[in-house]
């Protein structure tokens, strides 16, 4: 199946999970700023809420309404074959979201979500990577503040440096930000999977093609004063490095031999080591089911910040980057990062895939391989920064 096969479906772009917290800030993000010939629609498993979501939109009366659900794989077959490009906040993934990537890796349709979840990802590389090669599939994970402020940050730094040498990049994460009850169920799910999380890393290391006569790592670090931002330097194990690492594999730009690592930068020595006992504490008590469901219960899925406190709310990540005898100081910023901003970083990169002319991928890629330039313009007219903030 050719993309140009893809030129009759009815939409080009429907957005599934329309009516949860971040599905509706997406929405609302694109009916104020898609272009107007966009063709999409809203799509869940609830008909009624849909249709008062889209009577909220400007200009919703264009919208169109699908019904589907994650128990029902047909009706997400039958979303996928009407759209270019498939949308999805609807997570955990790893418990609702691999029927959907099946059927858009399937019919060739694009696909993106806003998943933190490694294991998820890996499973779907192994599953139906080389079915969206065959179909002309692109199939986007971590689309949202995981990881494409990191993904696009590291991208846009090694950018900065010379070509075919040696680089190493390091990002330093800050942010003020509230979170909902989708991602709070999302975090404790993938703390209580670490086994299977690893099997699923085996897993693809063993399909994964190996790299000739390059190297790539994004090793965890240690704890450490960074000089260079001025804060305590503490690893991050989330996604992101994860994300960066395939970006580089994938990507000569990122030099015969490249190393990214990826922390959280905490100006106070108390503040980093009560966050670092704080992490652990939820951990250990999200292997215990009646101290998950406990947690879970504190904020419900579809629960989120108000307004006013997605609006106080902020995240900045460096980049130092070195390589060829140069040194790079970079950042990317912008507002409310969980919420607000992932919304924007959502749909712009959805509209990225319908509309913008793209280097030609199939299967699973990151935002960086497949969308590199293109989403980077499009955040940063979109109000988020990329900056070199100094060089030498």
């Amino acid at each position: 199946m050719s993309r140009m096969s893809r030129t009759d479906r009815p939409y080009d772009l429907v957005l599934f999970g329309a009516t949860g917290f971040v599905g509706a800030l997406t929405a609302h993000y694109l009916a104020a700023h898609a272009p107007r010939d966009l063709r999409w629609a809203v799509a869940g498993r609830d008909e009624g809420r849909l249709e008062r979501l889209r009577e909220d939109l400007p200009g919703g009366a264009d919208v169109g309404v699908l019904r589907a659900d994650v128990t029902e794989p047909a009706t997400l077959r039958a979303l996928a074959e009407h759209a270019r490009v498939v949308a999805t906040t609807v997570g955990p993934y790893v418990l609702y979201g691999e029927e959907l990537v099946a059927a858009c890796a399937d019919t060739g349709a694009d696909y993106l979500d806003l998943t933190g979840e490694p294991e998820f990802v890996d499973l779907m590389y192994v599953r139906h990577d080389a079915r969206a090669r065959e179909t002309g599939a692109r199939l986007v994970h971590a689309c949202g503040f995981d990881s494409v402020p990191h993904d696009l940050g590291a991208y846009f730094t090694v950018r900065q440096l010379p070509e075919g040498v040696p680089l190493t990049v390091d990002g330093y994460v800050t942010a003020d930000a509230a979170f909902s009850g989708g991602t709070l169920a999302s975090a404790l799910n993938q703390m209580a999977r670490g086994r299977r999380m690893l099997a699923a890393a085996r897993e693809r290391a063993r399909h994964e093609p190996r790299l000739p006569g390059r190297r790539v790592t994004a090793p965890a670090g240690a704890p450490r004063y960074a000089a260079e931002v001025g804060a305590w330097a503490l690893p991050l194990p989330t996604i992101d490095p994860r994300i960066v690492r395939r970006s580089a594999r994938a990507l000569e730009r990122y030099g015969p031999d490249f190393r990214y690592r990826h922390y959280a930068a905490v100006r106070r020595l108390p503040v980093a080591l009560g966050g670092v006992a704080a992490v652990g504490a939820v951990a250990a008590a999200a292997q215990l089911p009646p101290a998950r469901r406990w947690l879970s219960d504190r904020l419900k899925p579809g629960d989120g910040p108000s307004a006013g406190k997605r609006a106080k709310s902020w995240f900045s990540v460096r980049f130092v980057g070195e390589g060829g005898g140069r040194r790079v100081f970079t950042e990317v910023a912008g507002g409310d990062p969980g919420y607000d901003e992932t919304a924007k970083m959502f749909a712009e990169a959805a509209l990225c895939l319908a509309f913008d002319d793209l280097p030609p991928t199939a299967g699973q890629v990151t935002t960086a391989q497949a969308m590199g330039d293109a989403l980077t313009e499009r955040l940063r007219a979109a109000g988020i920064t990329f900056r070199v903030a100094a060089q030498r």
